[in-house]
């Protein structure tokens, strides 16, 4: 995962407040259930020392969606606050929170976010007429991108059916009906070039998704699937489709955790790879890691951080030897996190029992030296 959109985050010094909450509207007391909710996450961060500034922040973006619009839609939402109460980072969750968290704390607690965000695996919804299609993309740059691709339509006088007259018109249609697909196959081969889509899923009239896999492009066209409930049309049935999405990243989800676990696996036969806390540390602050994999959930183990993200350690020695004068013992997850960010390393986070060993970090490295395990002089 490019973590690249959590840059903003560091950018800021700490302490942060980190929330995870939900913010479902299905309900007729949707606006008081919210509004009770935002008033605990509050008094939680008070009590932890946030500053009211700070409270404030996290209380103004969690409680939009008692104004509607796209915030009303959310099931879970992220916010993160830094100590001059400048919000910077605001993403929706894929759904409720598994974990929630309001907490007040020198690093932000980022590993239920990364966990959680519907643009972990790029991907591209279709919901497709005639005309034109309602397109959501998920990516890593934030929240998921709405388009509205509209077509041209046919209009003309209403024939008689049959002889040359007809079969001109429909003809013609069919050629429109075409030329509408083809814009929205545009905008796909669009954001598949920007954000390395990983499926397109397309639901809508039968006859306009044939045009659209007519016009799909060679660089995406195998990552369509295709469903024949749910639609474009006011009143559809969007269920069955939030379904099938929500399947299919699963899917990918549990292809990549598997592929990084080989990845690490194949990697240490050339050197190319750490395991365990001490030795990704080492990597991390030599910059050394492309892949930084981490367990869920973490351990209780805690690292030393100095006053970058980079003067870490495992003990206070470390960052002695360092010449750090800023000292935080900080859970381990974050620390290494915020060293992913400063070093633009990858962030994979695969369940627990899929590590080998039951390690609780380990990392596929750009290069070695003579100091890497099992590595030799770059």
């Amino acid at each position: 995962m490019d973590v690249s959109f959590l840059e903003p985050v560091f950018s800021r010094p700490g302490p942060y407040a980190t929330v995870c909450a939900a913010v479902t509207h299905t309900t007729a007391t949707a606006d008081t259930e919210l509004d009770l909710r935002v008033r605990a996450v509050a008094s939680t961060l008070t009590e932890q020392g946030a500053p009211e500034a700070v409270v404030e922040a996290v209380r103004g973006r969690l409680l939009e969606g008692n104004d509607g619009g796209a915030a009303g839609t959310w099931r879970g939402r992220a916010v993160v606050v830094a100590a001059d109460g400048t919000v910077v980072l605001d993403q929706p969750l894929v759904d409720q929170p598994r974990q929630e968290v309001a907490e007040w704390s020198p690093q932000p607690a980022l590993l239920p976010v990364l966990t959680q965000l519907p643009g972990r695996v790029p991907h591209a919804v279709v919901l497709i007429d005639r005309v034109g299609a309602d397109i959501t993309v998920s990516g890593l740059d934030g929240e998921p991108q709405q388009e509205d691709v509209e077509g041209e339509t046919f209009r003309l006088r209403k024939l008689k059916v049959g002889g040359w007259a007809h079969d001109h018109w429909q003809n013609s249609a069919e050629e429109l009906w075409d030329s509408n697909a083809g814009q929205v196959a545009d905008s796909i081969t669009s954001y598949a070039r920007r954000l390395g889509l990983k499926f397109v899923l397309v639901a809508g009239d039968v006859r306009a998704r044939q045009h659209f896999l007519d016009h799909a492009a060679d660089s995406w066209k195998d990552l369509v699937v295709t469903i024949d409930e749910g639609g474009r049309a006011a009143g559809a049935d969007r269920e069955p489709v939030l379904r099938r999405e929500a399947e299919l990243v699963a899917e990918h989800e549990a292809h990549a955790e598997a592929q990084a676990v080989e990845q690490i696996e194949a990697a240490s036969a050339h050197g190319l790879s750490v395991t365990g806390t001490a030795l990704v540390v080492e990597a991390l602050r030599k910059n050394q890691v492309e892949t930084l994999v981490l367990a869920d959930p973490a351990d209780d183990e805690t690292l030393h951080v100095g006053g970058s993200p980079l003067e870490l350690g495992v003990d206070q020695a470390d960052l002695e030897a360092l010449g750090s004068q800023q000292r935080h013992a900080v859970p381990a997850d974050r620390a290494l996190v915020a060293a992913a960010v400063a070093t633009k390393a990858g962030v994979v986070v695969v369940p627990r029992a899929a590590m080998p060993g039951d390690i609780p970090v380990a990392a596929v490295l750009r290069y070695t030296d003579a100091s890497t395990p099992g590595g030799r002089n770059a």
